[in-house]
Formats: C-alpha cells, structure tokens, sequence
C-alpha cells in the first residue's frame, strides 16, 4: 500500500501512536518499585522493608531500594549492611526468614525471591517483627506478583521505545517529498 493509498489520514495515525506512546510510558519501573517496597511493608504491618538485586553468579546481593523510618530505630539499614543477610540472600533461592532478637541486634526478617523471567534475580523483604509461616507464605505470593508486575513494566518501557522509533520513522516518511 503506497502512501496515497493509506486507510487513515496522517494526522489521525500521528495523534493515535502519540496517545499510544502516552499509555506505555506511563509505566515507570522505578515508580512501580517504590510502591511495591511500600506495599510489602503495609501487607506485613512493619515499617522497614526493600527490595535486594542479586547476582548469583558472583554471589553479591545489593540492596536497591529500601524503606526505613526517619531514624532508623531498629537499625535495620546497618543490620542489613553488616549482618550477613545479603551473603545469605545472594548464595539462595528460596524465601529467607530470620528472628527477631532484639538484644543481639537482631531486628526479625523475611526476604522473599521475586521470580523474573530475566537473568536478573531480586529479593523483596520486610523487617522489624518476628515472623511466621504465614507471613513467609503472603510475602511469597505477593513477591510472585511483584515480579509480573516489574516485568510488565519493562515491557511497556521497551514498546515505548519501539513505537517512539517507529513515530520517528513515520514522521521521515511523511517528511519525503
């Protein structure tokens, strides 16, 4: 179909693939880990939680975001830093649950892997309590759901650059005399 014979008018296409690139940039990875991380926090009733990037290979964990209080009562940031937490995390596949012990510092734990379909592998986890069964098993099923949820994202984040390349290629056509 040559450009004279086209369905639609220019402009019509134009505004439809703008509206569509719209929609899909809408959805920021970033944005969408920050309220997971805030999410399993209210879903455990604690204040501290994060999400931990993992690299298994190598077996390093680093901790991407977190959610403490101002203050850090429980010294969860510095728990994490120092305990051997993230060692455990980055040589493990399966949910992680650690007691609370208060007069050794401990502040109670609960990391639940997140399953991506990348080579990428991420641990969500909650602090400040002591936790059980029960908890281990929510913060598992919502970590299942974290992980479609990020992996949507990044494929929006991927279509958006995609139809912006395929925009700027329909805006050259046009643009040839």
């Amino acid at each position: 179909m040559g450009t004279s014979e086209r369905m639609w008018p220019a402009s019509e296409a134009e505004d439809s693939l703008r509206m569509l690139i719209a929609s899909f940039a809408g959805h920021d990875p970033g944005d969408l880990i920050d309220r997971l991380v805030e999410a399993a926090a209210a879903l455990c009733a604690v204040r501290c939680s994060g999400l931990v990037e993992v690299e298994p290979a190598d077996e390093l964990a680093f901790p991407m975001r977190s959610r403490i209080p101002p203050g850090d009562p429980l010294q969860v940031s510095r728990w994490v830093q120092e305990s051997g937490v993230l060692k455990i995390l980055a040589t493990n596949s399966d949910p992680v649950r650690l007691p609370r012990d208060a007069g050794m510092g401990d502040p109670g734990f609960l990391a639940a892997p997140i399953p991506l379909s990348t080579r990428r592998q991420a641990y969500l986890w909650v602090a400040g309590r002591r936790f059980d069964g029960h908890d281990e098993e929510l913060l598992t099923r919502f970590a299942v759901a974290a992980g479609r949820a990020l992996e949507a994202a990044c494929g929006f984040e991927a279509a958006t650059r995609m139809l912006r390349a395929v925009h700027a290629f329909s805006a050259a056509e046009r643009a040839v005399p």
